[in-house]
């Protein structure tokens, strides 16, 4: 494990329960980004996805702004803005705004995926592939913007220019492990869902990684999915309704997040479908004492900077108190890192 303070954050996709509106659901997220600031979490980020039913995060820099207006300290940010949907200079200009409105609050994790289906992918952007193709070449366009530099362009996106917006490359396979690297940039992978390329995109960051103007040391997050109750099987009860959420997903469903039930047998068998047990292998289950080990077990085995935890319950009070409890193990933990 790192002999350093390890950072805990949160990453939210305003999933919406079953009865709740999209407006319960937007101002429950800011509950919770609300208790994260009071814990001392360092950062709440919001996910990019469409054409979704049960997920309400779509306009993402939009409820960036929501979050950072009615909070005071916390870091707001994407993770991430999928970027072959959008125009780099819209993005820059967007960023650029929050970054006044909330002066050194603001992150833009940047990802290449579309975060929806083909079809809306298109609908989107009819170029999508080829801007997902283009991707290094974009991030290049938006860092050109945010540059003091630019104010000698005929293209400006005036409002960004010389604000300070970390940049986060986020990946799920290798490839976007070469190019943080590459450009000294900071990592963030979505280990959350997608188990199987976490050890190697590591390996991969830190081996190649090059020294930059923006960071000199390689800087690792990873997403975790937790939930933390007063025993084992209040923490699993909370678990069912993920679990019956990734198997909706899996079988082309998109109904809202169902109430939690019983760990039954019928859902242990979901779970350890092969597809599903994979997908959830970095799912930390349990009382304070159980996931504190489970914690400690993947900062062994992984050496990363900052955890980034996913906490999709499906009522408020359960993910208010899974949030709480899950701070004071990483208070813990780094008291004794002292």
């Amino acid at each position: 494990m790192n002999k350093a303070k390890i950072e805990y954050s949160i990453l939210e996709l305003a999933v919406v329960s079953q009865g709740d509106t999209i407006k319960q659901t937007l101002n429950n997220s800011l509950a919770l980004a609300k208790e994260a600031e009071a814990l001392n979490y360092k950062r709440i980020w919001f996910a990019e996805h469409h054409n979704s039913d049960n997920i309400g995060s779509s306009a993402t820099s939009v409820l960036i702004g929501y979050i950072a207006e009615n909070t005071h300290s916390i870091r707001v940010g994407s993770g991430g803005i999928m970027l072959p949907n959008h125009s780099p200079l819209i993005i820059a200009e967007q960023f650029g705004t929050l970054a006044h409105l909330y002066p050194n609050r603001i992150d833009l994790g940047l990802g290449r995926a579309p975060g929806t289906d083909p079809q809306t992918a298109k609908a989107i952007r009819s170029d999508f592939m080829q801007a997902a193709h283009s991707f290094p070449g974009e991030i290049k366009k938006i860092q050109q913007y945010f540059s003091p530099e630019n104010k000698s362009s005929s293209v400006r996106a005036t409002i960004a220019e010389g604000t300070d917006i970390p940049l986060y490359l986020l990946g799920s396979s290798t490839d976007s492990a070469h190019l943080a690297a590459k450009e000294g940039l900071p990592y963030a992978f979505a280990s959350h869902f997608a188990s199987t390329h976490l050890h190697n995109a590591l390996r991969i960051y830190k081996q190649e990684f090059q020294p930059s103007e923006f960071l000199q040391q390689p800087y690792t997050m990873a997403g975790i999915n937790v939930y933390v109750g007063d025993t084992d099987a209040e923490a699993e009860r909370m678990f069912t309704s993920l679990i019956r959420m990734f198997m909706s997903v899996l079988t082309g469903g998109r109904e809202p997040l169902q109430p939690p039930t019983g760990l039954t047998d019928e859902l242990i068998g979901m779970f350890n479908h092969p597809s599903l047990h994979q997908m959830l292998k970095y799912s930390f289950v349990g009382s304070k004492q159980t996931v504190k080990s489970q914690v400690q077990a993947f900062l062994d085995e992984t050496g990363v900077d900052e955890l980034i935890v996913v906490s999709t319950a499906y009522s408020l009070e359960d993910r208010l108190k899974s949030v709480r409890m899950f701070a004071e193990i990483m208070m813990e933990m780094n008291q004794e890192i002292k």
